[in-house]
């Protein structure tokens, strides 16, 4: 059970601010594979006439005919295609995290006022 009194805005917040930090989390993790892929970004490639074919051409444009590698165009690709790694994974779940608790606090702090 969560103790109530390191949340100053009274009982039962400190759940909310939980499962936001936990949904928060989640949301972060499970939107980036879906935006990369509604960008175009998929594992079979680049989707043609999509914003990822834009910025690819954009590349390759900037650099002579190629795209370079380590570039943002080659890193979403790679990301698209392979996903992101349990370290990245964990990062993002933490600032997602991080994210979601501090709005619902700040959202419960702010109503104190």
């Amino acid at each position: 059970m969560l103790s109530e009194s390191w949340c100053p805005t009274g009982p039962g917040q400190g759940v909310v601010v939980t499962a936001s930090a936990i949904g928060g989390g989640a949301l972060a993790v499970g939107a980036v594979p879906m935006v990369l892929s509604a960008i175009g970004f998929t594992k079979a490639g680049i989707a043609a006439s999509s914003i990822a074919a834009k910025m690819m051409s954009a590349a390759a444009i900037a650099n002579g005919g190629g795209v370079s590698a380590g570039s943002l165009v080659a890193i979403l690709q790679s990301v698209g295609a392979a996903g992101l790694s349990t370290a990245s994974n964990f990062l993002l779940g933490f600032v997602g995290s991080a994210v979601g608790a501090g709005s619902a606090l700040g959202v419960f702090l702010g109503n104190l006022r």
